[in-house]
């Protein structure tokens, strides 16, 4: 219910920011480090990268989606111009 009150801007920014945490959560496998803290680090930022995504389409919504559809339907449309 409060994330639904957030702004169309915000559920952007935050369903944005599960690219960097689903990046670092596999880029962190080719560390010289144990297999245990490798676990243990591929499960944070997982877990992190879910939850902004789901926290993001949460705050966008259905109205949000159709929005930031169209938005890159006319941005692919001028483009081609």
């Amino acid at each position: 219910m409060w994330l639904s009150t957030l702004s169309f801007r915000t559920g952007v920014i935050i369903l944005s920011l599960c690219i960097p945490f689903y990046i670092i959560s596999f880029a962190q496998m080719a560390l010289p480090i144990s297999v245990s803290l490798k676990s243990a680090l591929w499960v944070i930022f997982f877990g992190l990268a879910k939850t902004t995504q789901y926290g993001g389409l949460t705050i966008l919504g259905a109205k949000g989606l159709k929005r930031l559809k169209e938005y890159f339907k006319r941005r692919k449309e001028t483009q081609y111009r």
